[in-house]
This record gives structure tokens, sequence and C-alpha cells, in this order.
């Protein structure tokens, strides 16, 4: 009915790219198989970026479960830099050669969605709430992946039910502009929702379906005394948004109501927020800016072929480990190379790939999204200091 692939045509291969089934055939007919190491890398970032948040790997390993292979990789969350190889897979070649292609539509999508997410945060960061508002500008089999990837990332809460059951935490928002057309009446409707909703549905109140966003927001902070008004007016509309959430704060507060918080969607980009936060917002609808996230060109190459070191020109050969210390300074190493210490300013230093699947069983646990998302946390802290530095903040 739906243009989408199955779970099982999925995990059966049948999403691959036709030369790997050719490749598969032609090394089987002439017994040719070989056990090989094969590392996934991005050799270069989107838009300049200087890091980027690895997501994805829960389906790679679901994927990957019950394949005759051993699979090493970065957690899910870790921020991760150019050339690092985040997975390595073991194995004879046609044990999981035809699996390459969705093997990286796993992580590609959902990398480049949790970064943007992330950087997202790093401007917003205890100044204002985030929430993932995206998923209706791609296609519906994929929103839960989108909204889970841009929780992860940072985002603190999304607008799909579907991810729900991926992220164990409730779905946001407010109220479509149908509902105020449909009652005919801005108030008819902000206390309809008001009436209806249970308690813990935080009260927002959509301003600027026919009239001006300062009157709405007026007349709804006088009718209902929200939490919040958000102003979702098209660009088409708009003018200076920057100005008209200045200008709606101003109003607010002037009578009183300076609890009442203003929320913004309708196009919102990474480079809106901190003007948009400087002039009173508290909260974003943010959409296609992360749900359309630019893909992480991550590519798998063979650097290994019966344990000897063998590689493609322009691709490092032999099997590496990526290392990390307490002040983010990263080294890649041989695989068998072992350190103590960072060499820059030696203080411990940690290994990032760790093995997942061994012999085709899962052996590393998948921790859940808000533990997934905790840690990408925990590594923006560090990233903020670094901005800080720059003055980027």
């Amino acid at each position: 009915m739906f243009h989408m692939a199955s779970e099982e045509e999925i995990k059966a291969g049948k999403t691959t790219d036709i030369y790997f089934l050719r490749t598969v055939e032609i090394i089987k007919k002439k017994r040719a198989d070989k056990i090989v190491s094969a590392e996934v890398t991005a050799q270069s970032l989107p838009d300049n970026w200087e890091w980027a948040v690895f997501s994805g790997l829960e389906e790679v390993v679901r994927l990957f479960e019950g394949v005759n292979i051993d699979l090493y990789a970065m957690p899910e969350g870790t921020v991760f830099r150019e050339k690092e190889p985040v997975i390595r897979i073991e194995g004879f070649y046609t044990e999981f050669a035809v699996l390459e292609t969705p093997l990286l539509g796993f992580i590609c999508q959902a990398s480049g969605i949790s970064t943007r997410a992330a950087r997202c945060k790093l401007i917003a960061w205890g100044k204002a709430k985030l929430l993932s508002f995206g998923a209706r500008r791609m296609h519906p089999a994929i929103s839960p992946m989108i909204d889970r990837a841009a929780y992860i990332g940072g985002l603190d809460g999304f607008s799909t039910i579907g991810a729900e059951k991926l992220t164990g935490e409730r779905a946001s928002g407010t109220m479509p502009h149908s509902l105020i057309l449909i009652f005919g009446d801005q108030v008819k409707a902000w206390k309809a929702f008001d009436e209806v909703m249970p308690e813990e549905v935080p009260r927002i109140c959509l301003c600027d379906t026919l009239w001006d966003e300062k009157i709405e927001s007026l007349m709804a902070a006088k009718e209902i005394r929200p939490q919040g008004v958000r102003l979702d007016t098209p660009s088409s509309r708009r003018g200076d948004m920057r100005e008209i959430v200045k200008e709606v704060r101003w109003e607010l507060d002037l009578r009183g109501y300076k609890d009442v918080k203003i929320f913004v969607s309708g196009g919102i980009k990474e480079r809106d927020l901190k003007e948009l936060i400087d002039a009173g917002a508290e909260g974003f609808g943010i959409g296609t800016w992360v749900s359309n996230a630019p893909s992480i060109d991550f590519a798998l190459d063979i650097v290994e072929v019966e344990g000897k070191a063998f590689s493609k020109r322009g691709k490092a050969s032999g099997k590496k480990q990526v290392w990390v210390c307490e002040n983010q300074h990263r080294l890649i190493t041989s695989w068998n190379e072992e350190l103590r210490e960072c060499p820059r300013c030696g203080s411990e230093i940690k290994p990032l790939l760790r093995k997942y699947i061994e012999g085709g069983e899962i052996v590393e646990e998948l921790p859940p999204a808000r533990k997934i998302r905790e840690y990408v946390l925990e590594q923006l802290k560090s990233l903020r200091e670094t901005n800080r530095q720059k003055g980027l903040l």
C-alpha cells in the first residue's frame, strides 16, 4: 500500500544496491570468499562541522543480529570527528556485503538529524525549550526515527506519537490553526482546549490565526492565562520575527503577564535561535531544519583481508581504535596499540570502539533513548566550554 520496505525485507538485504548481489554471486561461484575487516568512516562532515553525533547504532545492531560477524562500534550518541571509524565489521565478506546499503542508510540520516539537534541545543542551553516539529516534512515511515534522533541529539521533546515507543517519552504539542478555524473564534477554541485537555497538557495558545500576534497574545493572557503563547506566523506574513517577539513580550510584561512564555515555530533555523531568545522567546518548534538535516557521508571500506592490512587508495589500512580523554583530546591508533594516558595532557584516556556483536549474538547493552541523550548532553558540556573560549556563545 505504501512505498516502503518492511523490516523483513531490510533484514534480508532486499533494499541493497544490486552490485552487492552481483559481487556476492561472483565471489561464491569462484570460491573467493575471505575474512575481512571493514570500517565505517566519514572522510568529511557537512557544512564544515567540526564534529557530529553518531546515531542509528541500535538499528544497525538489530540489522546484524543473527549474522555470523563481529561488530564493533562507538556507543550511540558519541560525538565523533571526520576520519574516525565509528563501526567495524569482521567476518567473511559475503556474510554482510548485501547489508552495507541499509547499514549506511540507518546511520547517515540519523546522525545528521542528531547533529543539527545538538547544535541547536548548544545555542539554547538553559535558555529555551526545543521541540522536534519536522516529521511532517519527511516520509511517515521514518517519523519515529526522526524524532528519536532529534531527541537523543538534545532536543527536549517531539511532536509525533510514533516516537513515544522508541523513547519512553510523551509527545508534545499545542494546537493547530484548524482548531481555531473550526470554532470560528480564537477565544472559543482556546477555552475548548482548556476544558477538554487533561491538566498535564500545557496550556499553550496559538496566537496568530486571525489577528495580530500582539492582540491575540493579550487576548489569550486575559481569557485563559495560559502557560504560554505560540507564534507560528509564516515567513510570507511575519516581517521581522525578532521584532514581533520583542513587541509581544513587552506588551505581556506591561500588563502583568510576565509568567506567560513565548514559543515560536515555523521555519526556525539554527541561526535564528540566539536573536529570538535575546528578544524573549523561551521555546521553539524546530521542523525542517532538523528533520531535513544533511546526511553524513559515511562509507564502509575494507581495511584488512585475511588479517593483513589492505585497503583502497585514500583509505588508511589496518584496524583502528579511537581514544578520547576527559579533556576531549582525541587520537586514532592501530587496534593493537594500548594507551594509558593522553599524550597531550596526561589525563586518563579511554577507547571508544567496543564489541556489540560476536558471531551474530548481541553482547553489549543497548541503552534507552533517555540514557543516550544524557550521554550526548555530557559531551556537549565540553563543547560549550570550547565554544565559550572561542567567543561563540
